[in-house]
């Protein structure tokens, strides 16, 4: 099954990552992949585009079969695999509701979160506003305390959705991972680092976990130290 698979993917990548848990979630490990470089990405090889035709990563493919977008690419994989490896959607209708709530409020954690990340990296420094500078740290805080409210009203040991690892956790971890790379400190919010140290230890994120993190563990932490 796996060997009818093709994964492109990049780095570091919150959307790529999700696949890449997924696949690792639901057993299927010897997929065909390749990690493109910046430059190859940029570059948009012709690999790539007979894939995905708008040039983005994660590309992905299983036989004739193309879901690109990483929420499809994760919904498509529970549905047809849902009897191998981890069940990702839980048979309780609250959970699953909670689960598809935290799903899709994760794409706006992940909006906030990485447009401080492309302002400090990619807008000159001459072009920068202090007002917007401003307004995106607030609006990621207000999201980050959110995100630490809901694992307050939990407790401790939960996952996004409730007691099991779900989809939920798929898509978001990614995200949570990203914040503490640059440097989001778990003192101060101390359920979110208790949720990244309890998720970081499975089995698929330890197996997907970005190569140039391995390569240089400490990463840029000077980002997010002070929100």
């Amino acid at each position: 099954m796996a060997k009818d698979m093709t994964l492109l993917w990049a780095s570091g990548s919150v959307p790529c990552w999700r696949v890449m848990i997924m696949l690792e979630e639901k057993q299927l490990q010897g997929y065909n992949h390749r990690q493109l470089s910046i430059e190859e990405f940029m570059n948009k090889p012709q690999e790539l585009l007979d894939i995905n035709l708008r040039g983005q990563l994660p590309s992905f493919k299983h036989g004739n079969i193309i879901v690109n977008e990483s929420y499809g690419a994760c919904f498509y994989l529970e549905s047809k695999f849902k009897n191998q490896g981890t069940k990702l959607i839980p048979d309780d209708t609250d959970q699953q509701a909670l689960m598809y709530q935290r799903m899709f409020e994760g794409l706006t954690f992940y909006d906030k979160a990485a447009t401080i990340v492309y302002y400090e990296y990619y807008v000159p420094e001459g072009e920068r506003h202090d007002s917007a500078v401003k307004r995106n740290k607030e609006a990621l805080v207000t999201e980050l305390k959110l995100w630490e409210g809901y694992l307050q009203k939990l407790g401790a040991g939960s996952y996004l959705a409730g007691p099991s690892f779900t989809l939920a956790d798929v898509v978001v971890f990614p995200t949570v991972a990203n914040l503490f790379r640059y440097g989001l400190s778990a003192q101060r919010y101390p359920k979110l680092g208790e949720y990244y140290g309890l998720v970081k230890e499975r089995p698929s994120i330890k197996a997907s976990w970005p190569p140039h993190w391995v390569e240089d563990p400490k990463g840029d932490e000077d980002t997010l130290k002070d929100f």
